[in-house]
């Protein structure tokens, strides 16, 4: 089991499931929401995925046609991303897990457009898209 909570402790999960896909996104969209160089995901079954409190504490926000962003109007915390082409899946941000869960090899997307003051430090997998 993985447990997860955001900053203020007003929301707080369970996932009874293992993270399937471990992504880092450099997209200009994650960095601008999450305020740093990529936003680091997690993909679980939306099944597994259980509120433990603080329901009244959650917010969504479409951030485009395809991704609604979830998060905590308390403390502005992300919990996690919801895709349209992937309506079984729900990425955790991986900031809110704690604990060191298990975690597949992880990759990076949108490469494309990463901050130009980052430099890479892994040898992870690089796309400028999503993978296929």
């Amino acid at each position: 089991m993985i447990v997860g909570r955001r900053e203020c402790g007003k929301i707080k999960y369970q996932i009874n499931s293992v993270i399937t896909d471990f992504r880092h996104c450099h997209c200009s969209q994650c960095r601008r929401l999450h305020g740093a160089a990529f936003a680091s995901f997690g993909g679980v079954e939306k099944a597994s995925f259980a509120l433990l409190c603080g329901q009244s504490y959650v917010a969504n926000y479409a951030s485009s046609d395809t991704h609604t962003r979830v998060f905590c109007r308390n403390c502005g915390s992300n919990i996690l991303v919801t895709l349209t082409d992937e309506p079984d899946t729900y990425y955790i941000a991986m900031g809110t897990i704690d604990g060191d869960p298990n975690l597949p090899t992880a990759y990076h997307i949108f490469v494309g457009s990463k901050a130009p003051w980052h430099r890479f430090h892994d040898t992870s997998e690089r796309f400028d898209e999503f993978p296929n």
